[in-house]
């Protein structure tokens, strides 16, 4: 699907993506102005969750995400470089990320996040809270909601360092 120019491009990693279906905002990612969330392929083959899969082809068939393939030659000899380092999935985000200047949704941290500074910088990695924030401030959430996904993600052990949304707005 052609992304409009205004648009940015967000490389979606597994663990972003099943954090919104715990929640069970996946069509969120789908609604959050400017931005558009892809997935390469080796992203939903770690979806091993019947459950998560079928929600995330729900959300691809809806066009609230697109599934993308690698196919630059650059981007896939990285993706080469990186399963040295980490699993396919994050290995694929990266890769796309860092040779298309697209951003990238990840939650990862250690080796991953070095890496992901190392070749992108901070400035374009989102994090699930991130995403939130974002939602709250284009009216799509509001802070109660923000903070009762907060608490469904600590139950699944996605704790955020602090205590309300409150105070990322």
């Amino acid at each position: 699907m052609p992304v409009p120019a205004e648009t940015t491009v967000v490389i979606t990693d597994a663990n972003v993506l099943i954090n919104f279906v715990h929640i069970g905002r996946v069509a969120l990612l789908g609604d959050l102005p400017p931005y558009r969330f892809q997935l390469p392929a080796e992203v939903m083959n770690e979806l091993v969750d019947e459950q998560q899969r079928a929600q995330i082809k729900v959300a691809i068939a809806s066009r609230q995400l697109d599934l993308m393939v690698i196919e630059s030659m650059e981007a896939l000899v990285l993706f080469g470089d990186l399963r040295d380092l980490m699993g396919r999935g994050e290995a694929a985000c990266l890769a796309v990320a860092a040779t298309t200047g697209c951003y990238l949704a990840s939650d990862e941290k250690k080796r991953f996040k070095r890496k992901a500074v190392e070749l992108i910088g901070e400035a374009r990695i989102l994090r699930t809270e991130d995403l939130l924030v974002e939602a709250i401030r284009c009216g799509r959430l509001n802070v109660a909601q923000a903070d009762e996904f907060k608490l469904v993600l600590a139950a699944n052990r996605y704790a955020m360092p602090f205590a309300s949304f409150a105070e990322r707005i």
